[in-house]
């Protein structure tokens, strides 16, 4: 058993030390995942999901502040990181969380890819115009 939780507990190392980007936003959360969504559409490229944990929370009686995730991707960018390495797959498409804090500040939150799938064999180069959309997604959305 403890050579199993050994095990996990340096399986998630490497996720804790990825950074984690922030965008700061006065809309409320159903606002920014409104904003978010038009943003992604108005660039081409697909809302796959929506995830409202503050919902499936409720389902078992247990509370969350405003909390859901947006999952979306572009099939140009994501499919020739793929390529060069499938377990990209399991980081794609991306997702931003968009969530309130305990003071009320909403955020739109997500993972910095270069830094997600630096242990891949991936090249910086496909990794950069994914940077960039979700730098310019992120901001559209906060207005």
């Amino acid at each position: 058993m403890r050579p199993a939780i050994l095990a996990l507990s340096l399986l998630a190392a490497p996720a804790a030390a990825q950074t984690m980007i922030d965008v700061e936003t006065d809309r409320s959360v159903p606002e920014a995942v409104a904003a978010l969504t038009d943003a992604v559409e108005g660039a081409g490229a697909r809302v796959v999901a929506t995830v409202d944990h503050q919902a499936n929370a409720a389902t078992v009686d247990a509370e969350l502040r405003p909390l859901t995730k947006v999952i979306f991707g572009n099939p140009a960018l994501g499919t020739p990181i793929m390529q060069a390495d499938p377990r990209a797959g399991i980081l794609l498409p991306q997702m931003v969380l968009v969530w309130e804090d305990a003071d009320g500040q909403v955020r739109l939150s997500y993972l910095d890819p270069a830094e997600a799938m630096g242990g891949l064999d991936v090249p910086p180069e496909l990794l950069e115009p994914v940077a960039g959309a979700l730098r310019n997604l992120t901001a559209a959305a906060a207005g």
